[in-house]
């Protein structure tokens, strides 16, 4: 009997909880349908604030091209017979080196991605104006509108204010930070393959800066090479001079050859670490903003913002 009892009781309350439940949930809904003119007020001003800010959003242009590793067979003759004949060469107290070193590839990206690089493509190809103050394209003369606030272009001056220890002038610091947003490069591990992409508000311009840094990579890495091959070859004369032995001489002969090797294979090949696969073309159509989205992503935030203001409104109040 008394098991009885605490069973009815037990669930009477679990439905006087169920009720409570109910008239809360119910409660909820009658205070939103009440303050739902605030709602739909609120929720229109984010709604077309949401299509202003869409509309002035300028439209960002994407060029992209895709590149595939050159072969690397002028290093493989070296790499070999410092493999052969390093003991060799060791007994005499001549060290080859060899081993797997850093992929050549990889080494590129990295470059490209650095601030010295960016500075001098930066420099060299005179953008920084481009990058740090144009304010829109026109379509139909294709030109570029720079910021008055930030450059005058017509005396070639920066004129922007700044604090200390900026400058007027964005230093190259600055312009890496920049640069480093607008510009993004892929290695795809599946198939080796890489992409450079820049985006810009010129289509032009964007197309232009994947052309230039293509071309300025493989310059650069085609330098280091070819310093570092003349060194090598610096280092093994050296050594012929001061060993006797005639098979250390013929080694080292041998990498001296294959260093030449080097030397002229990066002389003969404008396209020395990348091979422009799919080259870089003007974009027709816009990469970004996503105006739809902007939209109605505004306009969701208007009404969530809108329901709550409704219910701090009321619970305040209570």
């Amino acid at each position: 009997m008394t098991r009885q009892i605490q069973k009815n009781y037990t669930e009477a309350q679990f439905q006087q909880s169920m009720t409570d439940d109910e008239i809360d949930l119910r409660e909820l809904f009658s205070v939103v349908w009440q303050g739902k003119w605030a709602v739909i007020a609120i929720t229109t001003v984010f709604a077309i604030s949401s299509v202003i800010f869409a509309i002035l959003q300028p439209n960002i242009y994407k060029s992209e091209a895709l590149l595939a590793p050159a072969s690397e067979e002028q290093a493989g003759g070296l790499g070999a017979l410092a493999g052969q004949f390093g003991g060799l060469a060791s007994m005499a107290g001549i060290n080859l080196g060899g081993g797997a070193g850093v992929d050549n590839t990889q080494m590129a990206i990295e470059v490209i991605k650095s601030r010295q690089f960016t500075s001098q493509f930066i420099e060299k190809h005179n953008i920084l104006a481009n990058l740090m103050a144009v304010e829109k394209w026109n379509l139909h003369d294709n030109s570029l509108v720079y910021d008055p606030e930030v450059y005058d272009e017509v005396n070639d001056t920066w004129v922007r204010e700044v604090k200390a220890p900026y400058k007027p002038k964005p230093s190259m610091q600055e312009a890496y930070k920049e640069f480093k947003d607008v510009v993004s490069i892929n290695l795809v591990k599946d198939t080796g393959m890489v992409t450079i992409s820049v985006e810009h508000l010129s289509p032009t311009i964007a197309q232009q800066w994947v052309t230039w840094l293509i071309e300025d990579i493989n310059q650069v890495m085609k330098e280091r090479d070819v310093a570092e091959a003349n060194r090598s070859r610096e280092f093994l004369n050296k050594q012929i001079a001061q060993t006797n032995v005639a098979d250390i001489r013929t080694v080292l002969y041998k990498l001296i050859e294959e260093q030449a090797k080097t030397i002229m294979f990066a002389e003969v090949r404008d396209e020395y670490v990348f091979k422009t696969v799919d080259p870089a073309l003007i974009p027709e159509e816009k990469s970004k903003p996503m105006r739809a989205l902007l939209c109605v992503l505004g306009t969701l935030a208007g009404g969530i913002l809108g329901t709550m203001f409704v219910l701090m409104r009321r619970f305040s109040r209570n």
